[in-house]
């Protein structure tokens, strides 16, 4: 299986790695669409929502609501969408669960699905300072 996110679990490849418990691994977005999106990672590989027991499902989401107060509160988002997508149609473009925090700010236009932004290591080393959790 070539999965990138069962090569990060592995420590095989590097990622900006914010919080870690026994079933998931919170990172930094490689590829943002707004200053802060994190993605909270399932440590066992599963495909999409689909295959997930529904008690992981929901502690997903729980360490979701928590990486949301992380970027409220840290990096002064003032909202947050909470975004999963299941399968090619719905915008899935890595094949294993993953929960998208996307930080959001009055005025950044960002649009679920628009273009990212650039960033360099410096600036993802910079928010993973601010960002990790405890």
């Amino acid at each position: 299986m070539d999965c990138i996110f069962c090569a990060i679990e592995k420590g095989e490849m590097p990622a900006y790695k914010l919080y870690e418990d026994d079933d998931f691994f919170v990172i930094l977005d490689k590829f943002p669409h707004n200053r802060g999106e994190s993605l909270v990672i399932t440590k066992q590989h599963y495909d999409n929502v689909f295959n997930m027991p529904p008690q992981l499902v929901g502690a997903a989401f729980s360490v979701g609501q928590k990486v949301a107060a992380t970027l409220k509160g840290k990096l002064g988002a003032e909202g947050v969408n909470l975004l999963q997508n299941n399968g090619r149609a719905a915008g899935q473009m890595i094949n294993h669960f993953h929960l998208h925090v996307i930080p959001r700010y009055n005025g950044d236009d960002m649009k679920i699905g628009g273009s990212t932004i650039k960033q360099a290591d410096e600036e993802f080393v910079k928010i993973c300072d601010i960002l990790k959790l405890e």
